[in-house]
């Protein structure tokens, strides 16, 4: 029996697939010959019939009962090794050698039944990833002058625009040009309820469009589509043992010869020491050859975590391999990242206050008075003026405030000059040359490491200012002006974001699935960290915190707990997402980064979905320990009975086989987790 370990392609074609299809139903076909034959044989020998047609029956039962074990047999010698196989295959022709060719008939048919059934088993939750494919249409409506064409997706090029109707899967990933309609995602990010998507929207491959035609602009080729590397990601999931089956693997081989050795042993101390005579000496032994072999242990942790792969994937959960689904399975303590993580990620600029007098005295624009509430107020010239000076830093950088703050500029349609000699200081702020002066924008910190002890003129105003915002949940910044004349306080600028509406109930379920320590490590301010996490009653917060620092308080935290898991959006937290024992992702759907570094991704931006994933894991990790008693426990139960009272062949085949079926059976019923 071929036990179904290894990957099989998600991307096979449709010949294979109808290979595997016919090589499973010839399996079967020979399972039923088998048995023909054997009750053939069994019904024979008791009601006299002739002995050719007695023994043409066992040949039946043997031949198409023994092919496959056989076959795998042969394949594994050459390599060189030895398999469960072939102790099924000596185990017959023992009981065939000492006369009771119905033992070993029967034990032959119920070890190609149950290895028809494992392949049916796996085989559902492969099918179940497999089904990925098919969510992929194999063409798309493509306008060109106008006209639509019906173009294969491997010729359609980014740039290109194509046309959805209400009903149809959506063929690429993209960006909604034209229409407005609802989109079910279920399908790659497990959203149950349809997103509604508007011009500007992103969408992707595989969706089903529901109510309105959309025009789409396409943003990435077939093969870097969101499906695609769903499914690329999934196959190589496949591919990855977890480390229980790692170990199973390992003493396969040792135990199988192991079995071999117990077997000599069981013949020919017997026979030696005790003058036992030879055919139930012999008898006994093939019974314990079969009741030791270990096919029970080596399916049960594929049958799980393939299935258990499956059910995350259609829940919008990917776990890039076996390994991080036992791992998961242990966590209990989780740290999150703030931004794009506990909050939606749609930083904002709120407010822009320029101090008074200070543009005019170096050199810009005319002050004005200045506003204290909390609405993004840019009416003044002075307050127009800094924004635009500080878009033009900024616009040269990556972060999240920088993007803030030239979109802000843009929607108030200000000119902004040219920036040079751009610099970055990680997690403090930045400088570049603007109208031949330096420009600093960066937050408290920056301030006092960078700036240090050089008088600034307007130090305490500002800073005093930016700590007011900062206990109002708000991440501020400062902008200083630096010429031959000193260093000048500019003005402020607040940035806000939202906590996602779901951050409780997610940290509640966390907690009730174990989980004993939520901790929050963020490169924000104190005050804005501190006001979120008491928001979402996180039990630790670290702000103001370095790429380097995260990492330090990762290994902190692997000090005093089991697993940590960390959470972030891919973006800025690589070090201390790969230092964690588990790194989720967020949004895959939407980023290549959360993709390639995380060991789960989370393909919504919804944090629902992480309880889940670890309440999977535990019940996968669940099913792995009863399915080893069970395994365990019906080698040890029959090789004491053997040994004792002395159980024959055929309950020994039944148990062995019927212990191999069962840990199958309880595997694949992770194909329908749904916490």
């Amino acid at each position: 029996m071929e036990t179904p370990l290894s990957s099989v392609s998600l991307a096979e074609d449709q010949p294979t697939a109808l290979t595997d299809r016919l090589d499973i139903q010839r399996q079967a076909v020979f399972v039923v010959l088998t048995f023909l034959g054997m009750t053939s044989g069994l019904l024979g020998s008791w009601f006299g019939a002739p002995p050719t047609v007695v023994w043409t029956s066992y040949t039946v039962a043997y031949v198409f009962g023994g092919w496959y074990g056989l076959k795998e047999s042969l394949a594994a010698v050459r390599e060189p090794a030895v398999e469960i196989d072939l102790l099924m295959i000596i185990a017959a022709l023992g009981a065939l050698y000492i006369g009771a060719p119905f033992e070993g008939a029967m034990l032959l048919f119920l070890f190609s039944l149950s290895g028809v059934l494992e392949e049916y088993a796996i085989g559902r939750s492969r099918t179940a990833i497999k089904s990925l494919v098919g969510m992929r249409p194999e063409s798309a409506q493509v306008l060109r002058d106008g006209t639509e064409t019906t173009t294969p997706i491997e010729d359609v090029e980014v740039g290109d625009v194509f046309v959805v109707r209400p009903g149809e899967r959506l063929p690429l990933d993209g960006v909604v040009e034209s229409g407005q309609s609802t989109v079910d995602q279920s399908s790659l990010t497990g959203e149950s309820v349809p997103v509604t998507k508007d011009p500007g929207d992103e969408v992707f491959s595989g969706t089903i469009n529901e109510t309105g035609s959309l025009e789409v602009r396409v943003t990435r080729e077939a093969t870097e589509s969101a499906i695609s590397r769903l499914i690329t990601m999934v196959e190589e999931a496949q591919e990855k043992r977890a480390p229980t089956q790692q170990l199973i693997d390992r003493f396969e081989q040792p135990y199988v010869l192991s079995v071999f050795a117990m077997t000599a042993v069981a013949i020919a101390l017997p026979i030696a020491l005790l003058n036992h005579s030879f055919e139930p000496t012999f008898y006994r032994a093939m019974t314990l050859m079969v009741a030791a072999s270990p096919c029970a242990v080596i399916i049960s942790t594929p049958a799980a975590v393939l299935s258990a792969i499956s059910a995350g994937g259609r829940q919008g959960v990917l776990f890039k391999g076996g390994e991080h689904i036992e791992t998961a399975g242990n966590v209990d303590a989780i740290a999150f990242d703030k931004t794009g993580t506990l909050t939606e990620g749609n930083t904002r600029l709120t407010d822009v206050r320029a101090r008074e007098d200070a543009l005019s005295t170096d050199g810009g624009a005319v002050g004005s008075d200045l506003h204290a509430d909390s609405a993004l107020e840019t009416n003044s010239l002075a307050d127009d003026r800094l924004l635009a000076i500080a878009a033009a830093v900024q616009s040269r950088s990556e972060h999240h405030l920088g993007e803030a703050t030239v979109e802000a500029a843009q929607e108030r349609s200000l000119e902004v000059p040219d920036a040079s000699d751009f610099e970055a200081v990680v997690g403090k702020g930045v400088h570049a040359t603007v109208e031949g002066r330096t420009i600093h924008i960066g937050n408290p910190r920056y301030v006092e490491t960078v700036l240090g002890d050089r008088q600034i003129d307007g130090r305490e105003t500002g800073l005093d200012a930016v700590h007011d915002l900062e206990d109002n949940g708000k991440t501020s910044v400062l902008i200083v002006s630096e010429t031959d004349e000193g260093l000048h306080v500019l003005g402020w600028l607040a940035f806000t974001d939202t906590i996602r509406p779901d951050g409780a109930e997610m940290i509640e379920q966390l907690r009730e699935r174990g989980v004993g320590q939520i901790v929050m490590l963020t490169g924000d301010n104190k005050r804005v960290a501190k006001y979120i996490a008491d928001e979402l009653e996180i039990d630790e917060v670290y702000a103001e915190l370095l790429p380097e620092e995260k990492v330090d308080h990762i290994e902190t935290l692997q000090e005093r707990h089991e697993a940590v898991a960390m959470v972030g959006d891919g973006v800025n937290d690589a070090p201390a997402l790969a230092t964690a024992d588990i790194s989720v992702g967020m949004g895959g759907a939407g980023t290549d980064v959360a993709l390639e570094t995380a060991d789960i991704v989370l393909m919504s931006d919804k944090l629902d979905r992480l309880p889940y994933a670890f309440a999977l894991s535990k019940e996968t990790r669940r099913t792995l320990y009863i399915n080893f008693a069970i395994a365990f426990g019906a080698i040890g139960i029959m090789v004491i009975a053997i040994l004792t009272a002395g159980i024959p062949l055929p309950v020994a085949v039944v148990g062995h086989e019927g212990s191999t079926v069962l840990v199958s059976l309880i595997g694949l019923r992770l194909l329908r987790f749904d916490d």
